[in-house]
């Protein structure tokens, strides 16, 4: 269950319709997940494609930005959005030796799509969060066909979350993590605009765990820590996407971005030199960017565009602080148990559990 069916309502605004970043419009989601064994091996990986528009991204950019909290991560196509501001690809989620051959996969499928490869390049944005411990790493399991796979089942609606896509490996406050959804849409008054949030939570520490303010973590510290013996509590990264309809520009995107190491911190995480937490935002609001094709000679020397007034970006920071929070709630809660290959079992956070610590802890569902 996710957090608002247990009647656990994060933060004072209110969700999109499917509380998930699918509520920005043309935003779509697609998952390739592996759980196999090879060579004797358990493999839970996969990978996670973020679609930014309905059409290609290369056709129809958005203005883009990203924040570092903690570096101890790795991304690829960071540096030409923070010298160019555009997003021109999609985006994608994996594990971190799996980085590599899911840029260049994207890369791949990039010129199947062109009629002329020879006049454009596309450096694609993949991010990535360490699953080693329950997943065969080493390995590198990743292949082009789940990249592909994960491109081909990317679509708007509801989205799965939990041990899917890159989130099937994920650990997050010593609980099954992964992957996790949420949005928050203003009122007329505030722009009317939405927020959506997508991560993939492989972070933090179990007793500094915090739901809605309550610190339910010391209520659970019973429960068995799957890095009682290998690893250490808090090793991982969360990485963030944020997507926005509303008009921003690329450093107002880079502002937004920043945010969600509110929503992180809001859950007790983003302390750790272990972590690494790279967050990134887009924005769909202007609709007539021209396109990534460089070899074009008939493109005008300028466009038009739009941006909110900084006076009026308030509510979307706290649109988008408040989605992270409950996105990394959500992981949380669809993540179901599992075990090592060392037999170290990995716990879910099952909903009951979760309302009993915060009972324990003096919340009440009805304040």
């Amino acid at each position: 269950m996710r957090a608002r069916q247990l009647g656990i309502t994060l933060g004072l605004g209110t969700p999109g319709a499917l509380n998930a970043i699918t509520d920005v419009p043309g935003v779509r989601v697609g998952h390739s997940t592996l759980k196999t064994r090879v060579d004797g091996k358990q493999v839970c990986t996969g990978v996670t494609v973020v679609q930014p528009r309905a059409g290609e991204a290369r056709q129809q950019p958005c203005f883009a930005g990203y924040h570092v909290l903690n570096g101890n991560g790795d991304a690829t196509g960071l540096e030409w959005i923070s010298e160019a501001g555009l997003l021109t690809t999609p985006l994608a989620i994996t594990n971190t030796h799996s980085l590599g051959i899911v840029r260049d996969t994207l890369i791949a499928l990039e010129r199947e799509r062109l009629a002329d490869p020879a006049v454009y390049w596309c450096m694609p944005v993949v991010m990535e969060t360490y699953d080693g411990l329950l997943n065969d790493i080493w390995g590198q399991h990743v292949k082009p066909a789940h990249v592909r796979e994960a491109l081909d089942h990317a679509e708007s609606g509801p989205v799965q979350e939990g041990a899917v896509g890159g989130g099937t490996g994920m650990i997050c406050h010593e609980f099954k993590g992964g992957i996790g959804t949420a949005s928050r849409r203003l009122p007329a008054e505030q722009g009317g605009w939405k927020v959506g949030v997508l991560v993939q939570a492989n972070h933090g520490k179990r007793q500094e765990l915090r739901v809605d303010g309550y610190p339910v973590g010391r209520q659970l510290m019973t429960i068995p820590s799957p890095f009682a013996e290998r690893g250490t509590p808090g090793m991982g990264s969360i990485v963030v996407i944020l997507a926005t309809d509303a008009p921003l520009l690329p450093h107002q995107c880079r502002r937004l971005a920043q945010r969600a190491s509110i929503g992180i911190a809001r859950t007790g995480g983003g302390t750790e030199d272990s972590s690494g937490d790279l967050f990134l935002a887009f924005a769909t609001g202007n609709q007539a960017l021209p396109p990534a094709d460089y070899g074009r000679k008939d493109l005008a020397f300028s466009s038009a565009v739009q941006m909110v007034n900084n006076d009026h970006m308030s509510p979307l920071f706290l649109a988008a602080a408040e989605a992270v929070e409950e996105a990394i709630v959500n992981a949380m809660l669809a993540g179901e148990s599992m075990t090592t290959d060392d037999g170290v079992r990995v716990p879910g956070l099952d909903g009951e559990t979760l309302l009993q610590a915060l009972r324990e802890t003096g919340w009440n569902s009805c304040r």
